[in-house]
């Protein structure tokens, strides 16, 4: 069975929603995702998904999610600052500035 056009946008369209549900229950939140108006209306057989953009802490959310590792259950609201150990982790990491 072919599908028209409207179908397949329409069958992205509930992909994207299904996705955007699932995340928004682990805790992420991707604010530009959608699908993408280029592929709407050519020959591609499915419109594409477009991920957009996203702040550093919602990338690393989705890391944790994928890996496993993380859970929406006291996950600090959204944009809130990094936990101690995560910025002493990152001073850590940071080379010493040089004596001048």
């Amino acid at each position: 069975m072919v599908l028209t056009a409207m179908e397949r946008v329409r069958a992205a369209e509930d992909a994207v929603e299904q996705l955007r549900a699932e995340l928004g229950r682990a805790g992420v939140v991707l604010p530009s995702l959608r699908i993408d108006p280029l592929t709407c209306g050519g020959h591609v057989l499915f419109p594409l998904v477009d991920l957009g953009r996203c702040n550093m802490d919602m990338a690393l959310r989705l890391v944790a999610v994928l890996a496993g590792t993380y859970s929406a259950e006291g996950a600090p609201p959204v944009g809130d600052t990094p936990s101690p150990s995560t910025a002493e982790r990152s001073t850590a990491e940071r080379p010493a500035a040089e004596p001048s």
